[in-house]
């Protein structure tokens, strides 16, 4: 037998660890032992403050429901999403369009909505017409392609939070047309801070943190044989734009609402902005997020 010290610990858990028959999943969790080993030797960490730790990450469980994903929102807050979402484009084969972070507020099944359908049930504000065209990286135009198009409110909140997810707003699913152009009405979406009433909110406070995102338009996009794209576009005139606390803009990602000849509506002020979907290479999948209904547990049968 031999005495464990707090660097011969790491050895002896990989040693037992050794025999994982998935290579993957050795290799993660591998590399998840020895970086939390060398993160609790680098602070010293005290047993008061592991007990925090786990209580925290317990509080972090306990907050997500159906229509709340606390883990996702805590992941986003860190930068942990940014950086999956950043290796994840760099595998891309070809260059398509900026993508961007799914949040915690997507939601599958969407209504299909015509061309120049208005997603907001009873606006209060401005509408706005946000249109143009998806095409593949040569340019050549994707016909038939499928926009998922969600945001918050005029108010600054999305329909899980006004509606306590017992119905749909400020949500559509549009096709594109056999050129490949989309287009949609819609208003303003106000910035808005992350759910602040909750563990993540708790240590958004305590590092001093505003919790603020900057006005934006989710947009999920895909078409046969092509990669799904996940992205937003930022309002470039909000007050938080180059501080999200999610850390989800990206440059070419900035837009601004302005009079617009070209926009197929006419009377509006208009959103252009046209996306670029790179070829899918095999085992090409997966989103950094996802529906919070699909992590939870199942009901027995």
């Amino acid at each position: 037998m031999v005495d464990l010290d707090e660097f011969t610990v790491t050895d002896a858990a990989l040693e037992q660890m050794a025999g994982t028959a998935n290579p993957r999943l050795k290799q993660i969790m591998d590399a998840a032992v020895r970086h939390m080993h060398a993160f609790a030797r680098e602070v010293e960490l005290t047993p008061a403050e592991w007990i925090q730790g786990l209580q925290f990450l317990t509080a972090v469980g306990q907050a997500c429901t159906p229509i709340r994903q606390e883990f996702i929102l805590l992941s986003d807050v860190l930068g942990v999403s940014a950086v999956v979402n950043a290796l994840h484009d760099r595998k891309a084969k070809e260059l398509g369009s900026q993508s961007s972070l799914l949040g915690p507020f997507y939601r599958e099944g969407a209504p299909a909505e015509p061309l120049g359908a208005q997603i907001v049930e009873k606006p209060t504000a401005e509408e706005l017409t946000v249109y143009g065209q998806i095409t593949n990286t040569d340019g050549s135009p994707v016909p038939g392609a499928l926009i998922q198009v969600w945001q918050t409110s005029e108010r600054g909140f999305y329909d899980l939070q006004e509606r306590n997810g017992e119905s749909m707003d400020m949500r559509g699913n549009f096709n594109a047309d056999a050129t490949g152009h989309y287009y949609f009405r819609t208003v303003r979406p106000k910035g808005y801070s992350i759910p602040m009433d909750g563990p993540v909110g708790d240590l958004v406070h305590a590092q001093g943190r505003h919790g603020m995102r900057p006005s934006h338009i989710h947009m999920l996009i895909g078409a046969e044989g092509h990669r799904e794209l996940v992205t937003a576009l930022y309002f470039g005139d909000d007050d938080y734009i180059d501080s999200d606390t999610v850390f989800g803009v990206s440059a070419s990602l900035v837009v601004a609402a302005k009079q617009d000849p070209n926009s197929p509506i006419k009377g509006l002020r208009a959103v252009h902005y046209d996306f670029r979907l790179a070829k899918a290479e095999p085992g090409d999948t997966g989103r950094v997020g996802a529906d919070p209904t699909t992590f939870m547990p199942k009901a027995a049968e």
